[in-house]
């Protein structure tokens, strides 16, 4: 990760103010975000199946893809057939496609792999999620709309909010902060759902707020030389605020000798490969990086992934369906 990214991201969850630039820009961006999400809402249309929309505040990094993947593995069990629909970032396509075994993720976008890989659920990938609820009728009978709060474009039957169980950062609209939307847009959720681990949780809007995380599981190598799981290695990521992954690390015991860190959905290159591999140690990634890395990581050379498990408060389950019912 650059120096830029890095300052940004401690600036946004730090607690020393922004520059005051920083703050007028935020303030001009509220202005024309405000606008845009107003326009999005007079377009908006009714989905032909209904739509559970999982949206967030903060700009990444507050586990929307493992959680639509535990939510449409318990909806599967109950008897509905969700269809997941994602914006795709990280990849080039616009128009909507069905993601498939052979799909790439640099065109459809690593989280869309990944949440075909990982639920067992048809997923569609593009950037026009209004088609793509239309082309969902075709293989379902629900949507899961990822990242969908801002997407106003579409009705839902319910609409999920999840926010990081420490809380918004600054408190700063972007730039100056990680918010897309000042707090008051909580109140139109149906449910706020903190995720991850912390002891004390500070609540952000009126009504009940639940809980729901993942934690590390296990290590599961999926290239090189077959070997006892390391504790000693090199970390690597391009996710949202890749210190969660650190720390889920140094709970296993695993030492990390060295860490490569990139910009959330970077697509590796060879020469990042090159970097991240340049010593004889193992290397662990996240399931997301995996998507990615698996085709083209060098055969001869150790790849672990970091699985992990998802809890959730009793109940949490069973209200969505009630508001989807």
């Amino acid at each position: 990760m650059s120096d830029k990214h890095i300052k940004i991201e401690k600036m946004w969850w730090g607690k020393k103010q922004p520059p005051v630039s920083l703050k007028m820009m935020s303030y001009l961006y509220r202005l024309i975000n405000q606008l845009n999400l107003t326009a999005r809402k007079r377009r908006c249309v009714a989905p032909p199946i209904p739509m559970i929309s999982v949206g967030n505040l903060t700009a990444g990094g507050s586990g929307k893809t493992p959680f639509v993947i535990w939510l449409s593995g318990l909806l599967k069990q109950d008897g509905y057939r969700p269809v997941l629909i994602c914006r795709g970032d990280g990849g080039k396509s616009r128009e909507p496609h069905l993601v498939n075994d052979g799909s790439d993720p640099l065109i459809v976008g690593d989280e869309a792999v990944l949440l075909y890989q990982s639920s067992g659920c048809p997923v569609i990938a593009g950037r026009d999620r209004v088609r793509a609820a239309y082309m969902a009728a075709e293989y379902g009978d629900l949507i899961i709309l990822d990242d969908g709060f801002q997407y106003r474009q579409l009705d839902r039957a319910c609409d999920l909010v999840l926010i990081p169980a420490e809380g918004i950062g600054n408190g700063h609209l972007i730039p100056a902060g990680p918010l897309r939307e000042p707090i008051e847009a909580l109140e139109r959720a149906d449910m706020v759902i903190r995720t991850g681990e912390c002891d004390t949780i500070e609540p952000l809007s009126s009504g009940r707020e639940w809980r729901w995380w993942s934690h590390e599981f296990q290590l599961t190598q999926i290239t090189g030389p077959k070997s006892e799981i390391p504790t000693h290695a090199v970390a690597s990521t391009a996710i949202a605020r890749p210190e969660r992954f650190l720390r889920s690390l140094d709970k296993l015991n695993i030492r990390i000798e060295e860490k490569h860190l990139f910009p959330d959905h970077h697509p590796f290159t060879q020469s990042d490969i090159a970097q991240i591999s340049n010593s004889d140690l193992p290397v662990i990634v996240t399931a997301k990086d995996a998507v990615k890395l698996k085709r083209i990581w060098p055969a001869n050379r150790q790849l672990w992934v970091l699985e992990q498990s998802s809890v959730a408060e009793p109940g949490l389950f069973e209200v969505i369906k009630e508001k989807i019912s």
